[in-house]
């Protein structure tokens, strides 16, 4: 019993650096190669966006959408990417195996 207190302590301090690590994490998604820069924190809070010059048409604002849209989704997905990647092998939960518990 004394292995599995010690065993979940241990993984509640790597949920609380994981998620520490995670709330100071940004990630940058992009469209059009670069013309459009959409920066989120990974729980998804808008940092900022960035549009270069060269893509910015009053005559054609559809396709500026689009980028922006484009690149949103990139920063999203990279953000659900990094959220995998740091909560993921927490996410395993405990070895229980041999116990008899639920999830085992």
């Amino acid at each position: 019993m004394q292995m599995i207190l010690q065993q979940a302590q241990k993984m509640q301090q790597q949920l609380q650096q994981a998620q520490a690590e995670l709330a100071a994490a940004e990630v940058t998604g992009q469209a059009g190669n670069g013309l459009v820069e959409v920066t989120v924190t990974a729980g998804l809070e808008p940092r900022s966006v960035k549009i270069d010059p060269k893509v910015v048409d009053p005559e054609d604002v559809e396709t500026l959408q689009d980028l922006v849209a484009g690149a949103l989704t990139d920063a999203v997905r990279r953000a659900q990417e990094l959220q995998q990647e740091k909560m993921g092998p927490l996410a395993g939960g405990m070895d229980m195996g041999g116990l008899g518990l639920p999830g085992a």
